[in-house]
């Protein structure tokens, strides 16, 4: 399974906001097995996102879409994601009351706010016309799924809020709908890169996987990322154990020596 992600907010390339959300979805997906084969912010543009949600949804098993969902003048999500298909935004009994419960869950807790006079329930209950709702109990907006076929290509399109623990609980309602047979094993050696790239090409060129090097100058080694299929990466690990001075085990020791 192949999966695209798309974080949401001017706020994200202005750098005001660190952008955990595709670091925290990306670890999710491929804790699963899924190929995370993208990842990409976008601003607050409702043409920009249509036209990218378009694009991913014709390339990838699925979209996750995070952030940009609400009632708030710079919320397009919804909208971009219902262009990208050419579908209407509604509102279903389902997501209207949704809404409304949260709203009373709310005003229960803090009844000085009276959120219930001020929110606009049918905005904030608006979704892509077809798509599946996803109550948020940890929030007010709900998220949706959208599935479609059509000249643009077949696609599952996630939208998500953006609001850290919102994302979060949102995402273990449809965790069980991403799963693949993606793994990684993981090796450390304290040689040189430059000593072991001989032996990272041909272990790719040997096997059906991706060797990956990543040096840890902190902890005096390096990392070695082997990722595929289970069959190949346990080929693949084992024959670099036998041909790297490596070990499936942190090792530390200082650089040169």
């Amino acid at each position: 399974m192949e999966v695209a992600i798309i974080t949401v907010g001017d706020e994200l390339l202005a750098g005001d906001t660190v952008n955990t959300n595709g670091n925290w979805l990306a670890t999710q997906l491929t804790e699963r097995g899924v190929a995370v084969e993208r990842i990409l912010s976008l601003p607050d543009d409702r043409r920009t996102l249509a036209d990218r949600v378009a694009d991913y949804g014709a390339t990838f098993d699925a979209v996750v879409v995070t952030g940009g969902i609400g009632g708030t003048p710079d919320d397009l999500t919804m909208e971009a994601v219902a262009d990208a298909f050419d579908r209407r935004l509604v509102v279903t009994d389902l997501a209207r009351s949704s809404v409304r419960r949260r709203l009373a869950e709310i005003d229960e807790r803090v009844p000085e706010h009276d959120l219930a006079a001020e929110v606009d329930i049918e905005a904030e209950a608006a979704l892509p016309e077809g798509s599946r709702p996803l109550v948020n109990d940890a929030g007010l907006a709900p998220g949706c799924v959208l599935e479609t076929d059509g000249d643009a290509g077949d696609a599952t399109v996630y939208v998500l809020p953006g609001i850290p623990e919102e994302l979060e609980a949102m995402f273990e309602t449809i965790a069980e709908e991403f799963a693949g047979d993606r793994r990684s094993r993981y090796l450390y050696t304290v040689e040189p890169e430059a000593n072991i790239v001989p032996a990272l090409e041909e272990a790719t060129n040997r096997f059906a996987v991706s060797v990956g090097c990543y040096p840890d100058r902190e902890a005096g080694h390096n990392r070695l990322q082997v990722t595929g299929t289970d069959e190949d990466v346990a080929a693949a690990a084992d024959w670099l154990l036998e041909t790297v001075d490596a070990s499936e085990t942190p090792v530390s020791r200082e650089w040169g020596s």
